[in-house]
């Protein structure tokens, strides 16, 4: 059984088409921080279910509601959430195959000892010259398959 996982970051209260377009057919979103709006988790929830963390830019009585981190299980991978990968303490947990961040807006896959270090980049409004992108993961049992793709936008 495979589970594709839709994964995005820095919205910063902007939803684009083209991530939505992008997200359909994945069976669970990540939302990897700086929501911007909380009209934006409720639109990803019309598309798959949603697990968000809270940004650096999410502040305000709706946000309360969404962890700083979050580590959750999924087709038996365990994947841990945060926004910024700076602040990530040496070792998370043991048994961590992947570790989702944002905030730096520039999309990167990443191995380091066993690990998958995945950054969606921003799919909100462009920053700088840095692309518009987000993530799948395609999880089984055996092994983890992350894509990194390109919105376009302007």
């Amino acid at each position: 059984m495979m589970l594709r996982i839709g994964i995005i970051s820095d919205t910063h209260g902007l939803l684009r088409p083209e991530a939505e377009r992008g997200l359909t057919g994945v069976d669970h979103i990540i939302h990897a921080g700086d929501i911007g709006r909380p009209e934006i988790v409720d639109a990803l929830r019309r598309i798959a279910p949603v697990t968000a963390i809270r940004g650096n830019v999410d502040s305000g009585e709706w946000a309360h509601q969404y962890p700083d981190t979050k580590l959750m299980h999924l087709a038996g991978k365990s994947i841990y959430v945060l926004h910024d990968l700076k602040t990530l303490k040496s070792d998370p947990g043991a048994g961590i195959g992947v570790i989702v961040s944002g905030h730096s807006h520039m999309p990167k896959i990443d191995r380091v000892d066993g690990v998958l270090y995945l950054n969606p980049g921003s799919a909100g409004p462009r920053r700088f010259k840095l692309p518009i992108t987000l993530a799948t993961l395609e999880v089984t049992r055996e092994d983890v398959r992350p894509k990194i793709h390109d919105l376009g936008g302007d």
